[in-house]
This record gives structure tokens, C-alpha cells and sequence, in this order.
């Protein structure tokens, strides 16, 4: 009861504030399965470096590091060759003085390349390929990078100036210009440039902070990155219309995780039990999927609702510990002002499901208004939109229910609060994405971003924008 009246006391406005930097945070949840937890690959993937290096060796220079210093034209206190450079165990450095690692480097793939030096400390220092300087990092500064092409079999000369006593062979390249990812999408062709600072560096927005959790990840202000794994999902997009348009501060809270079907795992609260085909399918609370007419659930480790649960109560947990999770926003409370849904490819196998979706999802959006105080609060759907136009009919259905939810002939109590993002359009084929993975829209970046940026549009649009 104490937390309960916690949670309603946060999302009180505080009535006769003067200016937007004291009115309530403005909080959006945003839920699903894996899509919502996002699959849109940042990069082609990180690697460690290895076999492509040739010829390594260190020469260490008497004394500190000195940015005035022409070390090509000293002469090193001692050289040595690196039998092993990079992968797990490189060969150690001799250390004292200047460290500067020379040698050649051949790719086995023709593209661009972002390199990532050192690990821990020793990521402090200058990177040149083929002359060319590639990374920078000053200690208390943050890195630079100047992504370069290089072709397969070529050999070109590299280098690697060490800022401190901290250096090792270690480190790491992202192949960025892998088709679909967001690396090539923004840092190769130009696209949603506003992502990225003049040094090419991934923008923070620190008026829009994210907090994931369940599988979603992460916390801090919305940025590429901010969720951990290396990808994206549709809050970036989502965050960079919302937080436009709000003058408050805002806060995405993603509480999501993969294969959970809203007619099972997420099933609201008094959802109760119905025949179809032949079977009885679980209400909220009982624990088997479905079971043969005349007979009675058998006990199991999961329940129907038991996602749900675990989402409300994960959300329940940040909002009650709002002021020690975002101090910056201390005392000025909270508002729901949204809620965000993308699901359905696990209702999709299984035909009860399918004919139940509209009303599961209706009866999610009425329960969880209720959870979180917020009857008004307005709810955006992203529908289910694998292969695009070419979607099988059992997905077509899914989408159609969640088309209807939004639809004000059909459900006249949503209508002006509740609208559905056909995601059909932002559909890509796997030749132009990262991978050949359909139910995760081949992870293409641009689906992602697109799909969120939409979503963003939509609520705005209930909300009296645009």
C-alpha cells in the first residue's frame, strides 16, 4: 500500500509551477517483445584485431609523452618485434618511456573501417593508417575517430602513439559500412545527420533520458549507444520527435523482452478463460497456456499475465525510485504522459491468439491506464510489418487487429487517444540490411529509426502537435 501511494503521489502535478524547467518530467513507456527492445544493428559488428596487423614492433622513446615531439625523426632507447599483436593475449610491452607501435595492416575485406585502439587505460593515444590519423584520444578528452577505406589484400603502413605508461596491442575495428546499419545510413550516406556532432561523434540529447528495462538496457541521455548491445530500437527515433516537442524533460522508460505473446505472457489482468476450437485457453493467472474441454490447468513455472506483471512492476520500480535514479530531476515529480506498443509475432503462431489480439490488446491498454493513474494518457501502436506488402495472412491478421484498436468506429472509447503506425512502409529487404533475419526486419537501422520517428509523430499528432 506504501509503494502504491508513492506511485500516485509521483505522478501528481504540482499545481501553479511558473516555467517548463520546474513542471513535471513528462514519462513515456514504451513496451513490447524483441522489436521494441531493438534490433537494428548500430554497426557490421565489432572485431578484435588480429591477423590483419603485419610486422608489428614497439619503439620506445626516452621520457613522457610530448605533443611537440617528431618521434619518426628520434632515435628509440630500445625496439621490439610483437610476435602477437592484438587478439586475446598480445605480446607485452617493454614500457619505459614513450611507446610507439609501427607495422602494416591488411584487410580481408574491402571497406570502412573504424578503429578502436587500446583497452582500459590504454586507450589513451594516436592512430594513423596509411598516414592518415584515424583515432585520437587525449586523456580527460573524449575519442575522435576518422573512419577510412582500405581494400582487401592491400598493405598499408600503420601507427599507434601511446599518450601514457598504459599500452598494450589490444583493440578492436567496426566495419562501417555494412548495408542498413546506422553507422553507413548517418556516418556514409548522409542520413539523420542530426544524430551525430560536427566531429561525426553520436549526439546526447539531455532533455530526453532513457531508462531500459527487463531485456531492454541501459540508462543515461538518448543517444546512439545509450542501450547496450550495439543496437537500436524505435525509442531513438521516438525520443528525438518527442523531446522536441515537449518543453519539460522526458523520460522513456522501455521495459521489454523477446517471445511473449500478448495472449499468454502478457495477458492483462481480468482476462478470463475462453473455448476455441475445441480447447479452454487460460485467463489471467492460470498457469497453462490452454487444455482440453472438461478438464482443469495442469501446475506449471509460468502463468498467463506473468509478463505482465513482471513489465508493471519494473516500471513501478523506476517511478518509485525517481529521484535517486535522476537526481537532475529531483523533487519536480512526474506525468504519464504515453504509452508505446510494438508486438504480435508470438500471438502470430497460434490461431486462439490471433483471433483474440484485438481484444487482449484493448483490454492492455484499459488495465494499464489504470495501473499508472493515467485514463487519458494517449497510446501509439507500431503494427506488425514483416516482408511489407508481402506479409503472410496470419501476420495480416495481426496487423488488421491492431489497425481496429485505433480505429474509432470499432472502439469509439479510444477514439482521438489511441492510433496505429502501419510499420509496412519501413520494411527493407535483406539485401540492404545488415542480415537475412526477417522477424527481427533483417535488423536494419533505418526500419528502427523510422518506425520510432513515426511513433513520435503519432503521439505528438494526439497530443494537439503538428
Amino acid at each position: 500500500m506504501k509503494k502504491r501511494k508513492m506511485l500516485i503521489a509521483g505522478l501528481v502535478m504540482v499545481a501553479g509551477l511558473a516555467s517548463a524547467k520546474d513542471r513535471p518530467v513528462k514519462v513515456y513507456i514504451l513496451s513490447g517483445q524483441s522489436n521494441m527492445v531493438g534490433m537494428g544493428d548500430i554497426s557490421g559488428g565489432a572485431e578484435r584485431w588480429g591477423k590483419e596487423f603485419l610486422d608489428a614492433e614497439v619503439s620506445v622513446y626516452e621520457g613522457e609523452y610530448d605533443p611537440k615531439a617528431e618521434y619518426d625523426k628520434l632515435t628509440p632507447i630500445k625496439t621490439m618485434k610483437l610476435e602477437s599483436f592484438g587478439g586475446v593475449t598480445p605480446t607485452p610491452y617493454p614500457g619505459g618511456g614513450t611507446q610507439v607501435v609501427r607495422g602494416q595492416l591488411q584487410p580481408q575485406q574491402t571497406g570502412v573501417y573504424q578503429f578502436h585502439p587500446g583497452y582500459d587505460k590504454s586507450v589513451y593515444n594516436i592512430m594513423e593508417v596509411n598516414g592518415v590519423e584515424v583515432y585520437r584520444r587525449e586523456v580527460g578528452q573524449e575519442p575522435v575517430w576518422k573512419p577510412i577505406k582500405l581494400t582487401a589484400g592491400e598493405k598499408v603502413p600503420f601507427k599507434i602513439t601511446y599518450l601514457t605508461r598504459d599500452a598494450n596491442g589490444l583493440g578492436w575495428w567496426i566495419k562501417t559500412d555494412v548495408p542498413g546499419t546506422l553507422h553507413t545510413l548517418v556516418k556514409a550516406e548522409g542520413r539523420f545527420p542530426h544524430l551525430v556532432d560536427a566531429a561525426g561523434n553520436w549526439k546526447a540529447r539531455d532533455d530526453v533520458i532513457y531508462k531500459g528495462v527487463i531485456s531492454a538496457t541501459g540508462q543515461g541521455p538518448l543517444r546512439v549507444g545509450v542501450q547496450q548491445g550495439g543496437t537500436i530500437g524505435p525509442e531513438l527515433g521516438f525520443g528525438w520527435v518527442i523531446g522536441d516537442f515537449h518543453e519539460e524533460p522526458v523520460l522513456l522508460i522501455k521495459a521489454s523482452i523477446g517471445n511473449r505473446s500478448l495472449g499468454w505472457d502478457i495477458l492483462p489482468p481480468g482476462s478470463q478463460r475462453y473455448t476455441f476450437e475445441g480447447k479452454v485457453y487460460a485467463g489471467y493467472k492460470d498457469p497453462q497456456p490452454c487444455w482440453p474441454l472438461g478438464s482443469e490447468p495442469q501446475p506449471g513455472n509460468w502463468y498467463a499475465g506473468k509478463q505482465y506483471d513482471e513489465y508493471t512492476q519494473a516500471v513501478r520500480d523506476v517511478l518509485e525510485k525517481f529521484d535517486t535514479l535522476f537526481p537532475d530531476f529531483k523533487g519536480r515529480g512526474y506525468e504519464i504522459a504515453g504509452f508505446v506498443w510494438w508486438q504480435g509475432h508470438k500471438d502470430s503462431g497460434d490461431p486462439a491468439h490471433i483471433a483474440n489480439y484485438e481484444k487482449n490488446l484493448a483490454a492492455l491498454i484499459e488495465t494499464w491506464r489504470k495501473e499508472f493513474h493515467a485514463p487519458k494518457a494517449p497510446w501509439v501502436i507500431a503494427t506488425l510489418g514483416f516482408g511489407g506488402d508481402k506479409k503472410p495472412d496470419k501476420f495480416l491478421r495481426i496487423l488488421e487487429a491492431q489497425m481496429a484498436v485505433a480505429d474509432p468506429k470499432k472502439h469509439p472509447e479510444f477514439a482521438g487517444n489511441v492510433a496505429t503506425v502501419d510499420t509496412r512502409p519501413f520494411w527493407r529487404e535483406a539485401s540492404v540490411s545488415p542480415k537475412s533475419q526477417d522477424y527481427h526486419y533483417n535488423r536494419n537501422a533505418e526500419t528502427y529509426y523510422l518506425v520510432g520517428e513515426a511513433l513520435g509523430k503519432s503521439m505528438v499528432k494526439l497530443q494537439g502537435g503538428l
